[in-house]
């Protein structure tokens, strides 16, 4: 799920729970074809048949409701199987020519793993959640501490927290059902925090990133020293910085950071790449052309300022896919896109003439070298 998505779900559970309601997850654990969503997206359903968040395109939504609905009148899991191929989705011609599983579970309250996994959403904190397909039993498994819960078997409990952890590790995790040994399938469900997206620059060009950002579920920080470009009425829901650029230092971006330096003013756009440079973000963009990331890169070497192979490695100049970009949407636009490509694994290119698995980024051709640096 997005983080986007993820927060509307929340609150959605966050109300039926103060008034008494209860509540379902659906999730979808296993993909085989073509589908609209991928492992991990979330549905809830409350008592009365209300849903929040979608599985599909709509094919699926009416009928997970109605086992949700027995599910909360049990209180066990159940999962199903779904056909959604056109011959086969109820006659309707509606399908999209692969099939899914989805795992129903009750939200209740004396579920710990459950309500751990719950917390940690709520949190943004970095954890896993395994869930066996074919037996009972759950682990919660927080990125540091002891797992909450236990799978009967010790041997496919010490399995599911490795393959938690295991997952936890990667620079993007995603929701995948692995086999283990033994050949149960384990769910293995993974959440942190949303991602941070940290703008150099507050001028007009940053306005359509910062919120198509925070639309998409992205923490966004805005640095900038100028009090009458960074307010709350410009950037809403961004968490907005004035520090000078000699006081850059304040501010420490996160190890999955997202670093992009738009200030538009070669002094301060220099200070802003080498603080950039120098943290452990491993995404650094520089709006503009590539002659001007050289221009700051050079300028900086003048001063003794110099970076490893590593370092440069991470850097993105000019950011952005090239669609052609020209208003401050659109550029906002191809930034993201690329960011959402480099952190799924994709190279960012045509769909069409593609014959692999639209969601399985091994099977995409190899885009061509991101820039690492002049």
């Amino acid at each position: 799920m997005t983080a986007a998505e993820t927060r509307v779900l929340l609150d959605a559970l966050r109300r039926a729970r103060t008034q008494g309601l209860g509540a379902a997850f659906a999730t979808v654990v296993g993909v085989q074809g073509s589908a609209y969503r991928r492992e991990g997206t979330r549905m809830l359903v409350l008592e009365g048949g209300a849903q929040v968040c979608m599985l599909s395109g709509g094919c699926l939504e009416g009928e997970v409701v109605e086992v949700a609905l027995a599910a909360l009148r049990t209180g066990e899991r159940v999962l199903t199987h779904y056909d959604l191929s056109e011959d086969a989705t109820w006659g309707l011609g509606i399908g999209c020519g692969g099939s899914v599983d989805v795992l129903v579970e009750p939200v209740r309250a004396d579920d710990a793993p459950l309500n751990a996994w719950i917390a940690a959403l709520e949190a943004g904190e970095t954890a896993a959640l395994v869930t066996p397909l074919t037996g009972p039993g759950q682990v919660f498994v927080p990125a540091s501490g002891d797992p909450v819960g236990t799978l009967p078997d010790p041997a496919l409990h010490a399995h599911a927290v490795h393959l938690a952890r295991e997952r936890l590790a990667l620079r993007e995790p995603r929701a995948a059902t692995l086999p283990a040994p033994d050949g149960t399938p384990l769910f293995v469900d993974v959440t942190g925090p949303p991602p941070q997206l940290v703008l150099y620059g507050a001028g007009h060009d940053a306005l359509p990133l910062a919120a198509q950002a925070h639309a998409l579920g992205y923490d966004v920080h805005v640095i900038d020293p100028r009090p009458a470009y960074l307010t709350p009425a410009r950037f809403p829901g961004a968490a907005l910085h004035a520090l000078d650029a000699d006081a850059l230092h304040a501010f420490t971006p996160g190890d999955r950071a997202h670093l992009i330096v738009m200030n538009h003013h070669l002094d301060r756009d220099r200070l802003c790449l080498a603080h950039a440079l120098h943290s452990d973000a491993p995404y650094v963009g520089v709006l503009g052309p590539r002659s001007r990331a050289e221009t700051l890169l050079e300028d900086l070497r003048r001063e003794g300022v110099t970076f490893t192979p590593a370092q440069l490695a991470r850097l993105r100049a000019p950011v952005g896919l090239k669609l052609g970009a020209e208003a401050p949407a659109e550029v906002a636009l191809s930034i993201l896109g690329e960011l959402m490509a480099w952190r799924r694994g994709y190279p960012g290119g045509f769909l069409t003439g593609h014959a692999g698995r639209i969601h399985d980024a091994e099977t995409h051709a190899a885009a061509p070298s991101l820039p690492t640096g002049p």
